[in-house]
């Protein structure tokens, strides 16, 4: 081969080696986070961790509005029973030596009646009383008779007999310790007690 064609041939050659490899390819960058997308994320956190305290606060005041409605209730509940537990207590009264039921104190009954039916499980104690004139036999007697009138009468407007005890105490427990006809008018009376299911009473 001739000197001319060599030289040519290693010159190609080389050329070819500086082509091939001599000169590295540029790294290809690493991706960069953008920054809306870092904005979005962080926005989100702090929508969640806002949306998470909101929902903690809901919770809270409907906690709070529970308890307060139970209070509430409770408290009406025991306003209620107690209204209705004064109107069942509320004496009747008589006139002297007498033990049928006053015009003015059938109301009363009424009432008495209307308790009664609405709570089932009540059972009451109506103790008769009288002023201190006449002797203790006699007030005892006729003690017993008011009680009893007044027993009848609830009885005859519905209320089972077996609810209602009777109970005479004569002039051994004056509401008035005078001695006149204020006091005595006082003394005549009826008182009633509830011996059981006065708990939670209803009105009617």
């Amino acid at each position: 081969m001739t000197r001319p064609l060599l030289l040519v041939l290693a010159g190609l050659v080389t050329a070819g080696v500086v082509a091939c490899g001599g000169n590295p390819q540029p790294a290809t960058p690493a991706p960069q986070a953008n920054a809306d997308s870092i904005a979005a994320a962080e926005k989100a956190r702090q929508d969640s961790i806002a949306a998470a305290e909101a929902a903690a606060r809901a919770r809270e005041e409907a906690e709070r509005v529970a308890r307060q409605r139970t209070a509430d209730s409770l408290a009406a509940l025991g306003r209620g029973t107690e209204a209705v537990r004064t109107m069942l207590a509320t004496m009747i009264h008589f006139d002297f030596d007498k033990s049928n039921i006053r015009s003015d104190d059938a109301g009363t009954l009424d009432q008495k009646v209307g308790i009664l039916q609405a709570n089932s499980n009540a059972h009451i104690r109506i103790a008769g009383h009288c002023d201190e004139r006449g002797s203790d036999e006699y007030n005892l007697a006729l003690g017993n008779r008011r009680a009893t009138a007044a027993k009848q009468y609830l009885v005859s407007h519905g209320i089972d007999g077996g609810r209602i005890e009777t109970q005479s105490f004569g002039k051994e427990r004056p509401l008035d310790p005078g001695h006149n006809e204020e006091a005595w008018s006082k003394n005549r009376r009826d008182e009633f007690d509830i011996t059981s299911g006065g708990d939670a009473l209803r009105q009617p």
